[in-house]
């Protein structure tokens, strides 16, 4: 497609891998020479001149991106945490409902979700959509992420040695910024408590939510709560839920089986001689959970940009964006 799109944070860990999904030429894909990254000036014309500006940033240099924007032509999709929440941004899960592909489709700015929350908001909101979780549960909600998680930096030291770990908890002072975003996009009242942990793999996460029968309402099993996810997922391409089978039941999952894609696995094991429940999620990380989402909203507002300028050359374009520099990949 004919559209120019710039990434700001491209060498950082989602800024690279993103440029290794695109590598297949449907977009003209540009980012600033390593004198230029962090010069102001350059990195405003960068945003004012692309079509779709892809931030790949911390939190605060993102929110001063979105500052420096001055085009409204110009869309936006952050990958920070940054707008999560914020009025005015569309939430870049497309599977999140019916229509939030076309909300992102047609969006100015698109805030990508959480690698955490994608998996937990994928659990549980048509589990609260469909009232079979109570929307004030207590929930505690586990998940395990390799260590890429922590960043460029973060993982580099774990490959050096310099900072090793078999498995690290974190997030002990319950104030992960991803509860919030869990929160909002998941239907629930009640803040749920959640403790995410670095393994010592690379890439990939395996969440686990656990749930008691006794407090569910009275018509909820394991086998109802699964069908309910494979009815909302039906026609979802890279959202799939795993066969439940009174006879085979699950034992393990498995947090690197969707590295590398974009893809993401929901599970529901049960006993109902225990009256437990849980619901489990694996993703890449890097995949549905950083970059391969970014690619899955690129496309979405790619394909909706494509109807709008073949509407307006029809109407003779008022205007067109030369490029003032370019660093191609």
């Amino acid at each position: 497609m004919d559209l120019k799109i710039f990434i700001d944070g491209d060498q950082g860990t989602t800024g690279l891998d993103l440029q290794n999904r695109l590598r297949g030429g449907e977009f003209r894909i540009h980012t600033l020479p390593a004198n230029l990254r962090k010069d102001a000036a350059a990195r405003r014309a960068a945003l004012n001149e692309c079509d779709i500006a892809i931030l790949c940033l911390p939190d605060a240099a993102a929110r001063d991106a979105v500052a420096m924007i001055e085009n409204p032509s110009v869309r936006v999709i952050d990958a920070s945490s940054a707008h999560r929440t914020s009025p005015g941004w569309v939430y870049g899960l497309p599977e999140l409902d019916a229509r939030q592909g076309e909300r992102i489709a047609s969006a100015a700015r698109v805030t990508n979700p959480g690698c955490y929350p994608t998996a937990a908001v994928a659990l549980l909101r048509p589990l609260t959509d469909a009232g079979l979780l109570p929307a004030d549960y207590p929930l505690v909600i586990h998940a395990v992420s390799g260590y890429s998680g922590q960043g460029r930096a973060g993982a580099e030291a774990h490959e050096a040695g310099a900072a090793a770990h078999s498995l690290k908890v974190y997030g002990l002072a319950l104030e992960h910024k991803h509860v919030a975003e869990m929160e909002a996009y998941a239907g629930l009242t009640a803040r749920p408590i959640f403790v995410p942990a670095y393994g010592s793999y690379r890439q990939g996460i395996v969440l686990t939510i656990g749930l008691h029968a006794r407090m569910l309402p009275s018509d909820v099993s394991g086998m109802r709560i699964h069908e309910c996810l494979a009815q909302r997922y039906r026609d979802a391409a890279h959202v799939h839920v795993l066969p439940m089978s009174p006879a085979v039941p699950m034992t393990e999952l498995d947090p690197q089986v969707h590295n590398g894609s974009n893809d993401m696995s929901l599970a529901v094991a049960c006993n109902e001689r225990t009256g437990q429940i849980v619901l489990g999620a694996v993703l890449d990380n890097l995949g549905k959970g950083a970059a391969g989402a970014a690619v899955q909203n690129l496309r979405l507002m790619a394909s909706a940009s494509g109807r709008g300028r073949c509407s307006q050359q029809r109407r003779t374009c008022p205007f067109a964006i030369e490029p003032a520099s370019e660093h191609p990949q």
